[in-house]
């Protein structure tokens, strides 16, 4: 775990978080400030997650996909949500992290937004 004692010794560009949570918000105020890229896991792990969908998606379906099809399927999504939240971080000027979060809350907000809201407040 990279935490507040070990950050400043991290001499590398850029660090691919893949466990869950590795750096402490201390550390990665530290790398942000030494301007280091960190890639946060909620995106370095989101293929894995992608690929769940899919397969939950094909047993609902009763239709299973050719690996070639999952794979160009994973390669769009990834890219066109990395993309995303890259611009947003530098639109913003956030980290990948905080960008990564801004993003999902804007998605679950349009989610809940076009299936509506009433159910939340009637009784």
């Amino acid at each position: 775990m990279i935490h507040e004692g070990n950050a400043s010794q991290v001499k590398a560009g850029v660090v691919l978080e893949l466990a869950n949570g590795p750096l402490t918000p201390e550390a990665d105020a530290i790398l942000c400030r030494r301007g280091t890229v960190v890639l946060p896991d909620i995106l370095a792990n989101a293929g894995g997650v992608t690929v769940s969908y899919f397969e939950w998606v094909q047993n609902r379906q009763g239709y299973y996909w050719p690996i070639d099809d999952v794979h160009a399927r994973l390669r769009a999504t990834m890219e066109r949500e990395s993309d995303a939240i890259w611009r947003l971080a530098q639109e913003r000027n956030l980290t990948l992290r905080s960008a990564a979060y801004v993003h999902a809350l804007a998605r679950l907000a349009s989610a809940i937004e076009a299936h509506g809201t009433q159910q939340f407040f009637t009784s």
